[in-house]
């Protein structure tokens, strides 16, 4: 990020309302215009978590971020710049029904339409480019997805200054620091299981993220790096496990076993390999890859593939 660009996130929200699409648009109080749910980055918030939370506040519904759709860029009346970035994002029955949306001094009312309908009335260009990202991938077949992320664990003690096994190496009081700081993006994107190396620094990176979910983390050696260095390591187990299960899951390893993880997903998935699944599996430590299958069908590619790092 710029130190002088303006930094917002926000979503194209759709549901199947009647067996037909619908997405949602919002009406601005102060502006009287139609656009996408959308808002400024908090301090000490990532763009998906800024994301999830200006959703909430704008539209009243709790969603979880599916595909990226672009990125916005304009100037505003001040003369600094604007980015916006944008996930398409499912709002469930469920999500509809516990909506707390009320007309206030921000949004005065929101409205599910058609894209085509919402192509004459958006407010913007901008916005209009988001859109058609997100037409492109309803077209494909693509728009339900689901995520699998690749988490690299938090940064450890050094080897140095540790005595016993590998394997029981502690986080650092950095790596603390990370691994409570990532629970919010992970959570972001929908994750309700965990999977992970049973090395210490990994399943103490994951305890914040199960606590709030109160769910256990599923330990096995399959992603472990004594089990890679004797190259016993197997992440095609795993990943063919959670790629049939469709479900959002957060797989927690090493660095040298990330390029595998990526690697075996690619092949899972029939997706042809390229240098963007390289840049993916190259993380820094608490660094997360997201990559967003069909849930229609898996085994036609990766739909998108994208990387966050909180930078503790």
């Amino acid at each position: 990020m710029t130190e002088t660009a303006v930094y917002a996130a926000g979503g194209v929200v759709w549901r199947i309302l009647d067996g037909k699409l619908r997405v949602l648009l919002i009406t601005r109080t102060r502006y009287r215009d139609l656009t996408l749910p959308k808002g400024k980055v908090d301090p000490g918030e990532t763009l998906a978590e800024t994301a999830v939370r200006e959703i909430r506040e704008e539209t009243g519904l709790r969603v979880a971020l599916g595909v990226p759709v672009g990125v916005s860029r304009y100037v505003m009346p001040t003369g600094r710049e604007k980015i916006v970035h944008y996930w398409a994002a499912e709002a469930s029955d469920a999500a509809v029904r516990a909506t707390t949306f009320a007309p206030n001094k921000e949004v005065a009312s929101v409205e599910w339409t058609s894209v085509k309908k919402a192509r004459e009335r958006l407010s913007y260009p901008v916005d209009l480019e988001i859109l058609d990202a997100f037409a492109a991938l309803v077209e494909r077949g693509v728009l339900r997805t689901f995520p699998i992320l690749a988490l690299r664990h938090a940064k450890a003690k050094s080897r140095d200054d540790w005595d016993g096994a590998d394997s029981a190496r502690p986080l650092s009081s950095r790596g603390r620091r990370q691994a409570n700081a990532i629970v919010g993006p992970l959570l972001a994107f929908g994750v309700r299981r965990i999977v992970s190396s049973p090395a210490e620094r990994c399943i103490r990176t994951v305890m914040p993220l199960s606590a709030v979910l109160a769910r256990r983390v599923d330990r096995t050696e399959l992603l472990s790096q004594d089990a890679w260095d004797d190259g016993l390591s197997d992440p095609r187990t795993i990943i063919d496990a959670r790629v049939r299960a469709r479900k959002p899951v957060v797989l927690c390893s090493h660095g040298p076993v990330m390029p595998d993880i990526i690697s075996e997903l690619a092949l899972a998935t029939g997706t042809m390999p390229g240098s963007y699944l390289g840049n993916s599996s190259t993380l820094d430590t608490a660094a997360f890859s997201v990559v967003h299958l069909s849930v229609d069908n898996p085994g036609a590619g990766i739909v998108a593939i994208e990387t966050h790092d909180p930078k503790i």
